[in-house]
């Protein structure tokens, strides 16, 4: 069965050695990212897709810029500042982690700080517990003048978003979540993937990607978020029920009728063109 999974850069571009590299961390239970940091030798061969995503610095680079950081949400802009650092002018890094020790890339970040490149903010949360919004104001008094990018867990995004609404300033931030986060479970159903001859039952937070993965079904997919549209397949009939937003899509037989597969959810019975 192959599993896909969407991993951020961050090796500069165009290397001597034309390699490129990703940082991958093991989580709990994770298929992919246990075999990739446990298992994976030299030689192992993996397939690659076209990237994709827009967390990125985009070609106008801003004369000031802000980055908040999580855990491995520090990953994507270590690829953006490898990049770009030599054409950003004021950069200030905000990172949490439990320790120092923690801190993934933490050496080159602080080598970057020591250099006058950025500066770096670190939060160790073991010791000083979670940064809140309101610390981030004030460790960033002109963050209404930045244009900023965040990544983390979905509580730090959340609260990020919130208040840069409140600023009026929402079109200066751009956010990337490690998965999304249902919002409503729906009923879950009896799921016919109808090519590869499986039929299953599906919870309700249940993705209809990951019931057809686990049923050994070969499933098109990309990002796992609802970003990329690499999951994207036709709903033969039934419904469904999007985890993002809890919006209901029904077909019928002919009506043509394409679901993401990553973030949707049986709402009863559904059979899919798969």
């Amino acid at each position: 069965m192959r599993q896909w999974r969407t991993y951020s850069l961050t090796s500069e571009v165009g290397s001597a050695d034309g390699c490129i590299s990703i940082t991958v961390k093991a989580i709990e239970g994770g298929t992919v990212s246990n075999h990739l940091v446990h298992h994976a030798t030299v030689g192992t061969i993996v397939h690659l897709d076209y990237a994709a995503g827009d967390f990125t610095l985009g070609a106008e680079h801003p004369a000031k810029a802000l980055f908040v950081t999580a855990g491995s949400g520090i990953t994507p802009v270590m690829g953006m500042l490898r990049n770009a650092i030599d054409q950003l002018e004021d950069v200030i890094v905000v990172h949490s982690a439990p320790t120092a020790d923690d801190a993934i890339f933490g050496a080159e970040l602080r080598t970057l700080h020591r250099q006058g490149r950025i500066t770096l903010i670190e939060r160790h949360t073991a010791t000083s517990g979670r940064l809140s919004i309101d610390e981030l104001d004030m460790l960033v008094p002109d963050l209404a003048e930045r244009e900023a990018w965040a990544c983390g867990p979905a509580e730090l995004l959340d609260g990020i978003e919130q208040r840069w609404t409140a600023l009026g300033i929402a079109d200066q931030l751009h956010t990337e979540r490690f998965r999304i986060t249902p919002i409503v479970a729906g009923d879950g159903g009896t799921v016919t993937y109808e090519r590869a001859g499986t039929t299953v039952e599906s919870a309700g937070s249940e993705s209809l990607l990951d019931a057809g993965e686990s049923a050994g079904v070969l499933m098109p997919s990309g990002c796992r978020m609802g970003v990329c549209f690499g999951c994207v397949i036709p709903l033969r009939n039934g419904v469904v029920r999007d985890l993002r937003n809890g919006e209901i899509t029904s077909a019928a037989e002919g009506d043509g009728v394409l679901i993401q597969t990553c973030v949707s959810a049986a709402a009863g019975p559904c059979t899919l063109d798969v």
